[in-house]
């Protein structure tokens, strides 16, 4: 059954004592400076920088087709993130991608990351730790440099 000290009082609130300080507590990351989770505004800078050049890119080559800038966007991740570990924006903005143990995301996680990141949804639910469900589904979070 629950009581008052499950839900707190009025006064004093839901008790918090489970939950992190900052993102990436839970994870063993540090709350700032190299190694930390990459906060949104560095995660919305490499995403318009990498959908820019993937768009110039499709701009010449394919006439601006809306598939082929998509598809560039996608072959760009997967090849940049599976080989080097960032993106050209993700390189740009300070952050990179590594499993969650610290070794290098690979091919097969940079493929699935890249999927589902074209498909929207997976990277704009995210949860406490700022790790959206395409890092999820493959145990890899995106840090700082």
């Amino acid at each position: 059954m629950v009581d008052r000290n499950d839900i707190g009082s009025w006064l004093s609130g839901p008790d918090t004592s489970g939950i992190s300080k900052y993102p990436g507590e839970r994870l063993g990351l540090p709350e700032s400076g190299s190694g930390s989770i990459a906060r949104a505004g560095r995660r919305i800078l490499a995403i318009v920088l990498d959908w820019g050049v993937a768009l110039l890119i499709s701009n010449f080559a394919f006439g601006g087709d809306s598939w082929a800038t998509l598809a560039i966007f996608a072959a760009e991740q997967m090849l940049l993130v599976g080989t080097l570990g960032y993106s050209i924006g993700h390189r740009m903005a300070g952050i990179h991608v590594l499993r969650l143990g610290g070794g290098p995301a690979g091919p097969l996680a940079a493929v699935v990351r890249s999927v589902l990141l074209c498909l929207v949804i997976p990277a704009v639910i995210f949860d406490p730790d700022q790790r959206g469900l395409h890092d999820k589904a493959m145990n890899t979070v995106l840090v700082r440099r």
